[in-house]
């Protein structure tokens, strides 16, 4: 079944036999697959109510495409600084954000321009601050 803008979705099927029978979940082997893959996952999520059998077929098709994308799109390893970079980018914050943290001006910039490290009590504060283990900010833990 097509939607109105040619994607697959799955229209009503409920059972997770009718899911499967629907769209049968297999390897992702190219783009088009992932796209027809990520639009049903799509129709999915934007229902209302799941059933049980509905939740265990989105997370069928969400390891499928978990699989495809760690292939095809790996993502490096960050940590430390480069870390600390993307998650206020991510955050939508800026470094003076960060002013709490390291109290002065200059041991920011430094920080952040890779002249000088920081210390336990700067990952300390930055894991409370972005909620995240301080392992994050060490490489090979």
């Amino acid at each position: 079944m097509t939607n109105k803008t040619g994607n697959k979705t799955l229209g009503t099927p409920k059972t997770y036999l009718e899911l499967i029978t629907a769209f049968p979940p297999r390897k992702i082997t190219s783009e088009e697959e992932l796209t027809i893959t990520q639009n049903i996952i799509d129709s999915l999520l934007d229902q209302e109510n799941l059933t049980p059998d509905e939740r265990d077929y989105l997370h069928l098709l969400g390891l499928v495409v978990a699989e495809y994308e760690e292939h095809h799109y790996p993502v490096a390893d960050i940590y430390g600084i480069e870390l600390l970079k993307v998650l206020l980018e991510e955050l939508n914050l800026q470094s003076k954000d960060l002013m709490p943290i390291f109290e002065q001006e200059t041991v920011l910039s430094e920080v952040l321009s890779g002249k000088e490290q920081m210390t336990v009590n700067h990952i300390e504060k930055l894991a409370k601050f972005f909620h995240v283990s301080p392992a994050v900010f060490f490489k090979d833990v």
